[in-house]
């Protein structure tokens, strides 16, 4: 099993509804988000999936989120967009995005800061 990483960031603001404390108002961060895949072989070259088309699937979703409130999207009208449901987001359309591929979206995960960050992973079907 391989298992490839690309990262890239946006910068965006929120408010987390509901929160009793400083987040309840609107900031921003410089968020980092690391897009993790894997494959369970590579092609005749050797590669799982070029670095670039990663890369561009990352940027793709990331470019709907940069210099926006992330509260005005529609994806999070109702849910808060918390590290936690960005990084949910970004895994499910970066599952959609790379449907047909011979990879499988793994993780994300969303830093908002240089010391926390928030993880989705894959859901493990043998667990349920």
């Amino acid at each position: 099993m391989y298992k490839l990483m690309v990262s890239a960031s946006f910068a965006a603001a929120h408010q987390l509804r509901g929160y009793r404390g400083k987040c309840e108002a609107l900031h921003g961060h410089n968020w980092r988000v690391q897009l993790y895949v894997r494959a369970g072989e590579v092609n005749e070259v050797g590669l799982a999936i070029d670095f670039k088309h990663l890369k561009k699937c990352l940027d793709g979703i990331l470019s709907t989120l940069d210099h926006t409130n992330l509260n005005t999207l529609p994806s999070f009208e109702k849910q808060n967009p918390s590290s936690e449901n960005i990084a949910r987001y970004i895994f499910e359309q970066a599952c959609k995005e790379l449907q047909g591929s011979p990879i499988k979206v793994a993780s994300v995960r969303v830093w908002e800061s240089d010391s926390a960050y928030a993880e989705y992973l894959e859901q493990d079907e043998s667990a349920t």
